[in-house]
């Protein structure tokens, strides 16, 4: 079944999946299903790449949240765009990853940007 993605999409997806579940706890099936798909990969030089990309998206949650709740009518254009800015860096850290991790286990998809906000 993981065969349907990329093992750098199956680990994001995970990771995402997993500050979901810390965060709110409402994604118990989605959270599940990452974990089974992602069991053969598992070893602990991949879950140390894993948890350098849940710290990234837990970073991204943590800038993205007053935007996505509504709340960006309280905040100065110039923090906006302070937060957009390191969401891009965040986002340049996690296909770093993720490119780092096809590597690592052999697998030929990489993520590349071009012509986009995060090169």
């Amino acid at each position: 079944m993981s065969s349907f993605f990329p093992i750098i999409e199956l680990a994001d997806r995970l990771a995402i999946a997993e500050v979901k579940f810390d965060r709110t706890g409402a994604n118990h099936e989605e959270l599940a299903w990452y974990t089974k798909h992602f069991q053969e990969y598992e070893s602990e030089s991949v879950r140390a790449q894993l948890d350098k990309l849940k710290a990234i998206h837990n970073e991204i949650w943590n800038l993205e949240w007053q935007l996505k709740s509504g709340y960006e009518q309280q905040l100065p254009l110039e923090e906006i765009g302070r937060r957009a800015i390191a969401i891009r860096d965040y986002n340049n850290k996690r296909i770093a990853i993720k490119n780092s991790l096809a590597k690592q286990l052999g697998c030929q998809v990489r993520e590349v940007k071009q012509d986009h906000l995060s090169e």
